[in-house]
């Protein structure tokens, strides 16, 4: 009887097992056959991260309170066309200017936009700048040189064949004199103005028919022209947002990084954290890091003092610096900014720039609340990379010879007479993967550091104003970091676990804020006497006509800060009527369905969590060494 009890358990033990395995594999069966995690397991060996769908299944459907439009900025549309008299421009000019660029990648874009400005306003033929100099540092490969590692050479010269005549090299007979010295070179500081040009430059220019420029600070015209120069900032814009293409290589892999961030079906967020050395020396934030960053800063900031280019202490208060808003926001923080305003943990960020100064570990706080955070070395195989900047230089065969020994009494002896330790190295110029545009496509872009007071340009202002001169609607975010330090302090001794709805509110506020007009009239004071393409409005955009008439308004010396845009001509007007058209009739079925039960899910969300109380900068010297990266 015994024996065929246990015989019937063991039977039935068997059959339980049999069920289980067929259920696993019916829904692992299940599981591979579906659309997105097919396209998961195809893409998850080249680039290395999570595409599952954010929202599940296949409804990829966009929650408007975190990706819509911003409806007040609509009628906003990019147009830079000449809008008076604009004669092409005459081979039987002036003469030619050729120029030497240094800096990082936002101090070249800069200065060549103003370089081709210069040239329309003293009529004379530009050569193709000379940017070797920035790029030998970085580890490029012999194989690039100069402007045309960067962007397309045909590109540029036909995009500005009625603006400039663009050549390649200075004629034979200009060449020799260059190569013995004997041609004026200038170099003129980004503030300089335009009759500094007309009054100092176009007579020698005239004498000598060429005349050299040598730009530093990313940039050689003031931002600000006066209204009758108009036409010169939106040339400007043509250059910055036209002319300017990388060349076709760079091209196709931002269009691939793009099509690998979207391919979930879902939009994604560009982030810039802002954190370089050179940025966190010049402002005096070292304290925000620890250990041997720190000291990093610290010696950073004593090679610019002793060169000039900052005069002030050694050692300041980080923490007085942060709550004046002149320190980057810290990845954690960037990621609670985000939680409060709605953005789900599994939101696809993309980390841009070049090497964020202290590495992976400086993002483990933002990957924590947002785990689908990636970089390039994520959405590009390595070598998709090692193809775009070239082969590494080889290195020399063992070079290392060891030390002779030495007794125990000689070491002690050196010991006792060594001083302080040494100064830490400075790390080496990382390989440089210059901007695809990723940041411009992105369908939301928060910066953690913008508008940093120092007179040159910064990367993120530069994407925040292409982002506004293609795309104004877009979401766009231009915080203010000094309001976002006061804020911070409050919940600082609570910051994850904090219960504070009055603090959360005020935060929201704050960035819907500034992503509209409030953010424009803010971005417009401080960032577009620094550079123009950080804020092109009004001359390089128009206005389509809407029942909601925008408000002007005007600065202290008289010049718009929001507002002043010229009428779009009728043909963009039919071109926007009927876009609008078709965007409604695609999401006429979605409005009233899916995307308005994701938008209360969001609300939701948030509202359960507050119950559960969870929730380059430098100017550099001629006679740098490669150690002085001004990007890195």
């Amino acid at each position: 009887m015994k024996m065929a009890f246990k015989s019937k358990i063991k039977w039935i033990a068997l059959f339980v097992l049999i069920l289980s395995m067929v259920s696993l594999v019916i829904h692992l069966s299940i599981t591979k056959l579906s659309g997105p995690y097919s396209l998961q397991s195809t893409l998850m060996p080249a680039i290395g991260f999570n595409l599952t769908p954010i929202f599940g299944g296949d409804r990829a459907v966009r929650n408007k309170r975190s990706w819509g439009h911003v409806k007040s900025l609509k009628s906003l549309q990019p147009y830079a066309n000449p809008r008076s008299s604009y004669p092409v421009p005459n081979e039987k000019n002036n003469g030619y200017i050729y120029a030497k660029i240094f800096g990082g990648f936002e101090k070249i874009r800069s200065s060549i936009c103003d370089l081709v400005t210069i040239s329309r306003l003293l009529n004379a033929t530009l050569v193709i700048p000379e940017i070797q100099e920035s790029l030998q540092s970085k580890g490029i490969s012999y194989k690039f040189k100069s402007f045309s590692y960067l962007y397309d050479e045909e590109q540029f010269i036909a995009s500005l064949k009625n603006d400039v005549i663009v050549v390649n090299s200075l004629p034979e007979n200009l060449k020799a004199g260059r190569r013995r010295n004997e041609i004026h070179t200038y170099k003129p500081k980004s503030s300089a103005s335009p009759s500094f040009y007309v009054k100092e430059i176009l007579p020698e220019l005239k004498k000598s028919k060429v005349i050299g420029l040598v730009l530093h600070d990313g940039g050689c015209l003031q931002s600000i022209l006066p209204p009758s120069m108009s036409e010169f900032q939106r040339l400007r814009c043509r250059v910055a947002f036209h002319a300017l293409k990388f060349r076709p290589k760079i091209q196709v892999l931002g269009q691939l990084m793009v099509q690998r961030l979207r391919a979930s079906g879902q939009p994604f967020l560009a982030f810039h954290p802002g954190l370089v050395r050179n940025t966190l020396a010049y402002h005096g934030c070292a304290e925000l890091y620890q250990d041997v960053h720190t000291e990093l800063i610290q010696y950073r900031r004593a090679q610019m003092i002793k060169q000039g280019i900052l005069n002030d202490e050694l050692s300041v208060d980080s923490h007085v610096r942060r709550s004046n808003g002149s320190c980057p926001l810290m990845p954690e923080e960037i990621g609670l900014l985000l939680k409060e305003m709605g953005y789900s943990t599994e939101t696809m960020i993309y980390v841009a720039g070049s090497e964020t100064f202290g590495g992976q570990r400086i993002l483990i706080p933002l990957r924590a609340n947002f785990s689908n955070t990636v970089d390039r070395t994520q959405v590009c195989t390595k070598q998709e990379l090692s193809d775009l900047v070239g082969p590494e230089t080889p290195l020399p065969l063992n070079p290392f010879q060891p030390p002779p020994t030495k007794s125990e009494e000689q070491l002690k002896e050196e010991w006792n007479r060594a001083g302080p330790r040494p100064r830490p190295l400075p790390p080496p110029p990382d390989r440089p993967i210059y901007q695809h545009e990723k940041e411009v496509e992105a369908d939301a872009f928060f910066p953690g550091f913008h508008n940093d007071g120092s007179g040159w340009p910064d990367f993120s202002s530069l994407v925040m104003g292409h982002r506004l001169y293609e795309s104004a609607s877009s979401k766009t975010y231009r915080p203010d970091r000094r309001v976002l330090a006061e804020l911070f302090n409050i919940i600082h001794d609570n910051l994850y676990h904090h219960n504070n709805r009055t603090w959360k509110h005020v935060v929201r506020e704050h960035l819907n804020k500034s992503l509209s007009e409030d953010g424009l009239i803010r971005q417009s004071l401080l960032s577009k006497p620094t550079t123009f393409l950080s804020h092109p409005l009004p001359e390089c955009s128009c206005r389509i006509p809407s029942a909601e008439v925008p408000k002007q308004v005007k600065g202290n010396d008289g010049r718009f800060l929001y507002g002043g845009e010229d009428e779009c001509p009728r043909w963009m007007q039919l071109s926007q009527e009927d876009t609008r058209s078709e965007s409604a009739v695609v999401e006429e079925g979605s409005d009233d369905n899916s995307e308005s039960e994701y938008e209360n899910d969001g609300v939701e969300q948030q509202e359960s969590d507050d119950s559960r109380g969870r929730s380059s900068l430098t100017q550099i010297p001629m006679d740098q060494d490669d150690e002085w990266d001004p990007n890195d």
